[in-house]
């Protein structure tokens, strides 16, 4: 194996480490002092040595890593180091001040522009019957952080993050926030790496049913939207959302919601966030109002 196949990966520790090939097996020869640009091609299915030192061993340990998280996403990076820049939480800086790569926050930007894009694209082609305003609602269904928490949670995302260690004990490998900001990141990493040919169908791929649910017109209304039509048509106010209770640790909120139009309570509901818990509120209500819109057609 000639220099000009050496191989740079950065350990999560900060260090940078120089790689041979050498017999099959890739082994770590030395650390490299203030290496910037990590390019780590071709480890797929490579056997890597045990080795005694413990930096080398932790290379190792990140190959593995890695390796793993791209058989979970079906990308093969060209240069490893985007999608570890992908899973760097800006917490895991704080603590790590020698640590030559940034958080993801750039890439998470990155790929909440292109996610937009692909999605109003696709609903654009795909579904030529829906107006501007069903455009919107369905695009602002398919990427908000809820439905983008449970692909990276499909995805087992939060294993892989790289958290500092308060942002750990908080349960921060589990906040939707840091789940889809994650999700973005990792978008925004295959398109720098691999382009947007293989970025799209990426995006395409991952969001799956709710993308294909949206296209054939099946998701409903979402309760808060149908509440506030059947409220302002009969009664002309607007329900109004007050939070009646929160409980548990951070990582593991309840939130209770109560709906009112005027002063009257039409519902309550809980969930995991303060959406959920609305969106329960408000179908509970819709069950009151219909119930009794019911009862007053038929007198």
């Amino acid at each position: 194996m000639t220099a000009e196949d050496e191989v740079i990966i950065i350990g999560m520790g900060g260090r940078a480490f120089s790689c041979q090939e050498r017999g099959g097996e890739l082994t770590a020869d030395h650390s490299v002092q203030g290496q910037k640009g990590p390019v780590l091609s071709g480890v797929e299915g490579m056997k890597i040595e045990q080795i005694e030192d413990s930096e080398a061993s932790q290379l190792a340990g990140e190959l593995t890593r890695l390796d793993s998280l791209q058989n979970i996403l079906g990308v093969t990076f060209e240069d490893v180091s985007h999608l570890q820049q992908a899973l760097v939480h800006r917490s895991y800086l704080n603590e790590a001040d020698d640590f030559p790569l940034s958080s993801n926050e750039r890439l998470e930007f990155l790929g909440d522009a292109l996610l937009g894009h692909v999605v109003a694209e696709r609903l654009y082609y795909e579904s030529l019957d829906f107006s501007e305003a069903d455009l919107t609602n369905l695009r602002s269904a398919l990427v908000r952080t809820e439905t983008l928490a449970l692909i990276a949670h499909s995805l087992n995302l939060g294993d892989y993050l790289c958290l500092g260690k308060g942002e750990i004990e908080s349960g921060g490998r589990y906040r939707q926030r840091n789940l889809a900001c994650a999700l973005e990141a990792v978008i925004g990493a295959v398109f720098v790496d691999q382009g947007f040919d293989i970025a799209r169908e990426f995006v395409l791929r991952i969001l799956g049913e709710e993308l294909e649910r949206a296209i054939a017109g099946k998701l409903e209304k979402d309760p808060k939207s149908r509440l506030q039509e059947v409220v302002q048509a009969e009664q002309r106010l607007t329900p109004v959302y007050r939070t009646d209770d929160v409980t548990g640790p951070d990582h593991d909120r309840v939130f209770v919601v109560d709906v009112f139009a005027g002063e009257t309570l039409l519902g309550r509901g809980s969930g995991r966030s303060k959406r959920a818990a609305e969106q329960e509120a408000a179908r509970a209500a819709l069950l009151v109002v219909t119930s009794q819109q019911s009862t007053v057609d038929s007198q």
